[in-house]
């Protein structure tokens, strides 16, 4: 019984790791789409047109499965929190993607996990242990051989990822405290409701917004497409397998990203990059490993 109980945990974690991985792979489809639609329309532009796809896609979603698009849970004090740390995430990694190399921005956000581990220590009262946090200061170090401060390899507009990154973490550790009663799909319209308060934000601060051709409302839709997959397909994972099992498959969005960066836009990530991403992931999946094993221990 026992045998047979291992080998259903087992496939359900692998269930949930190939759902996490698609999810990945979809999400940096998605921001390859958006770096290159910023190529011919602004910025504002670009985020009010993929969040506006997205919540019509998810309201429509809703309302066949007999919900109502918006709830009176989205006011609660958590929910404003998530959504002014989603503002504030989409709205700056927009401007990472578009203005630096993607390889450099995805491998700034793979820091987030890390981020959200530290966070839950002061807003929720969590516990770290001495190795967690060895592992934690190991990612921030990756993060600054990627960035580089100080040194002539140093581009300031990294520093928008960095913010981009804060902003989601804020988002993931506000949505801990999410009502229960709110569903993905409703979830889904809040958060591409975000993305149009970003575009609007930027908007006065970027050039006016012109007619997109055909090839860029083609790239808006598909990049709509793949978000919407990569939310669906990573709300699957989290509720298929183990977290503690199919969360570290997070970081294979790195190795896309960085694929997308070279096959798609020249990229040539330096040795610094490459060394300072193999960091942030090899103490993030530590942590995570560490943080499961705390768990197994506790209980």
């Amino acid at each position: 019984m026992t045998t047979q109980t291992t080998r259903h945990g087992a496939a359900w974690n692998l269930q949930g790791a190939a759902f996490m991985v698609l999810a990945m792979a979809a999400f940096a489809v998605e921001d390859t789409l958006l770096k290159q639609a910023a190529t011919s329309l602004p910025i504002s532009q670009v985020l009010i047109s993929f969040g506006l796809l997205g919540v019509i896609v998810f309201a429509v979603w809703a309302v066949l499965s007999d919900e109502t698009p918006l709830s009176r849970d989205m006011l609660r004090p958590a929910m404003i929190l998530r959504s002014l740390s989603e503002v504030t995430g989409r709205l700056f990694f927009m401007l990472a993607i578009a203005l630096t190399p993607l390889s450099t921005a995805s491998a700034i956000l793979q820091a987030t996990p890390l981020v959200v581990m530290v966070g839950a220590v002061f807003v929720f009262g969590e516990t770290i242990g001495p190795r967690r946090w060895l592992a934690v200061m190991a990612g921030f170090l990756g993060v600054l051989m990627v960035l580089r401060p100080g040194t002539e390899g140093f581009g300031p507009l990294s520093l928008l990822a960095v913010i981009g990154m804060l902003g989601f973490a804020g988002r993931d550790l506000a949505t801990r405290a999410a009502p229960a009663s709110l569903s993905f799909r409703q979830l889904g319209v809040l958060g591409f409701s975000m993305l149009i308060v970003a575009g609007l934000i930027a908007m006065p601060f970027g050039p006016a917004p012109v007619m997109p051709s055909a090839a860029t409302w083609a790239g808006l839709v598909a990049a709509a497409v793949a978000g919407i997959g990569a939310y669906t397909s990573l709300t699957i994972a989290m509720r298929t397998g183990e977290v503690g099992a199919v969360t570290p498959f997070r970081y294979t969005r790195l190795v896309f990203a960085m694929i997308a960066g070279v096959l798609v836009f020249g990229e040539s990530p330096d040795m610094w990059t490459i060394i300072g991403s193999t960091i942030i992931i090899l103490s993030g999946i530590t942590a995570l490993r560490l943080s499961r094993r705390g768990a197994a221990t506790a209980g």
